[in-house]
């Protein structure tokens, strides 16, 4: 049986903690921010968790070895 791929692109922005949950960062915060409150600006410069029950099974596919940034 070959080694499985770990998915490069989720690699790159995904990251595991020690308890195994996956943390990322949150999207909309490069450009067209004139029209966003200051609220939802600095919420969006923390990481946030992804749910394990939505995208458990897609993070173990993509990152098999549980690398990330």
């Amino acid at each position: 049986m070959p080694k499985m791929k770990t998915h490069r692109g989720t690699a790159k922005r995904i990251k595991v903690t020690g308890t195994g949950k996956y943390v990322a960062k949150h999207s909309g915060k490069s450009h067209i921010l004139t029209k966003k409150t200051r609220k939802r600006k600095n919420r969006m410069k923390k990481d946030f968790v992804l749910l394990d029950n939505v995208h458990k099974n897609d993070m173990i596919r993509l990152l098999p070895y549980g690398v990330g940034r």
